[in-house]
């Protein structure tokens, strides 16, 4: 293969032609394409494929983080504002928490597999007491699970789990997204499968999931059970007219559409063989990549629905450049460290720590999609190794 025609996106839209050609053929029976059943049957679909007794579908996985924080502060479980952050994160993973005026404390990565950093995670529990944990798994590769909920059982801390990049993946054969007490999912372009925009909040807790109902639609009550709703009604002495305008709770409008859902229900079918494509080709970057400076371990005991491979070397720039004259997408390992992001400067001051600050400066990821080919992996492995060694 001649390397100047590799021409490789970083993601490839998993919406292919014969799917428009369903969702035109259903489009032609003019169904309702606001939130109906078809968010429904979605919604009770994901569930059942994660495991967990409710999922509540919305407009983007951002929106999806939000509507989890929110409903966790209206719940009154917090026992303080403190909520901890991996510092390799997204901004939609700590916007919420400074939109609900919490405290973000940003953590450290592992050096070994980018999860969590176990060890600073326990003297951030230790010293400041916190709340939750925002746990993120990283472009698709679990966190080491056992450790982290025994810190968290330890010091009454609340897991929730941003689960973006990591559909599919499994610590222990268990798909994470169904350790913590909520999780989210996004369904944007460049995600593991596709509604075009669209996000997905799980939880197995009654109370949480009727608190989310109701904020994804104003705070009304017209999506919760019966029983909730004649609840409510009484305790506030609401009769029905009146019911169809009243707000329990200062909420928004963070629903999808059926037609995003229609298209849901069928990208789902695609989980696990994409999945598969994306956990065999970041086994043959793990092959064919040469980098002694620094190289992600893989935990043992995971199935990795990798959403890119990431690479941490000094010539990450000289990498990044030589790949785009090849037409091979690249990234930043994420954004880096959360704490030398300019809102975070801005609010907070910088936050150093050892290990991000390292893949702040030095990190990337490189494609990984299922229409990749062994051919192209090892390709761009070529062109990274000739620069690194």
């Amino acid at each position: 293969m001649s390397l100047k025609k590799l021409n490789i996106p970083l993601v490839k839209d998993t919406i292919d032609f014969g799917d428009i050609k369903q969702l035109i053929s259903w489009l032609e029976t003019n169904p309702r394409l606001t939130k109906g059943d078809r968010t429904l049957e979605f919604e009770k679909k994901w569930s059942k494929w994660l495991g967990v007794k409710y999922s509540i579908f919305v407009n983007s996985g951002s929106s999806a983080n939000l509507a989890m924080i929110y409903s966790l502060l209206l719940s009154g479980r917090l026992k303080n504002k403190k909520i901890v952050v991996p510092s390799l994160s997204w901004v939609t993973s700590v916007s919420p928490l400074i939109n609900f005026n919490l405290e973000p404390i940003l953590c450290d990565s592992d050096k070994e597999n980018l999860s969590i950093d176990i060890n600073n995670l326990e003297q951030i529990f230790i010293k400041d007491n916190p709340a939750a944990l925002m746990l993120i798994h990283p472009l698709g590769f679990p966190n080491d699970m056992n450790p982290i909920i025994d810190l968290c059982n330890k010091y009454d801390v609340i897991i929730l789990e941003d689960s973006c990049e990591t559909m599919g993946s499994k610590y222990n054969n268990k798909l994470m997204g169904s350790f913590g007490l909520m999780s989210t999912f996004s369904f944007y372009f460049g995600h593991h499968i596709s509604t075009i925009e669209g996000g997905m909040i799980c939880t197995d807790d009654v109370d949480l999931y009727k608190i989310i109902l109701s904020i994804r639609s104003h705070g009304w009550d017209r999506d919760l059970p019966k029983d909730e709703q004649e609840y409510l009604r009484k305790k506030y002495n609401i009769d029905d007219f009146r019911a169809l305008y009243t707000f329990y709770h200062p909420g928004f409008n963070l629903r999808s559409t059926d037609l995003q859902a229609y298209i849901g229900i069928s990208q789902m079918d695609k989980l696990e063989d994409i999945g598969i494509k994306r956990e065999n080709n970041l086994k043959l970057y793990d092959k064919y990549i040469k980098n002694d400076y620094w190289k992600i371990k893989l935990l043992d005991n995971c199935f990795i629905s990798n959403f890119a491979y990431p690479i941490i070397h000094p010539k990450v720039i000289e990498i990044h450049n030589t790949l785009k004259e090849y037409n091979v997408e690249t990234r930043p390992l994420i954004c880096g460290s959360m704490g030398k992001q300019p809102f975070w400067i801005e609010r907070y001051g910088e936050t150093n720590l050892p290990f991000v600050d390292i893949i702040h400066k030095e990190g990337m990821y490189l494609p990984n999609n299922p229409t990749m080919t062994e051919d192209e992996i090892k390709s761009i492995c070529d062109i990274v190794n000739k620069i690194i060694n």
